[in-house]
């Protein structure tokens, strides 16, 4: 699955708006220093079957492939920016999926 995309998931709550920020802040620069893009998020997500795993955000977004991913998890300068994410919201999840290879 090299050449699959791979998307990330994360659902959390904010909890401390102004911790969150400085976590926006950085994101997306690091995000597209491992060729990432961002897709979409959403606070008022419909849920339609079984247990409902949301909490009050969903965002999604794209790595070109799971390397790239886990590049961007485990840049340091993105863990250190990731401490202002884990002080102002509480995370539900934070889950890798992998897309179709190209055809």
């Amino acid at each position: 699955m090299s050449d699959a995309p791979a998307y990330v998931i994360a659902n959390f709550t904010i909890e401390d708006k102004d911790e969150y920020r400085k976590y926006e802040k950085g994101f997306f620069p690091i995000l597209k220093k491992h060729g990432g893009s961002f897709f979409t998020f959403d606070d008022n997500t419909k849920h339609l079957e079984g247990s409902d795993p949301r909490s009050g955000r969903m965002v999604i977004f794209q790595f070109p492939s799971e390397a790239a991913a886990d590049a961007w998890y485990n840049d340091p300068e993105y863990q250190a920016l990731s401490e202002h994410r884990r002080a102002g919201t509480s995370l539900v999840s934070l889950t890798m999926v992998h897309g179709l290879p190209p055809r």
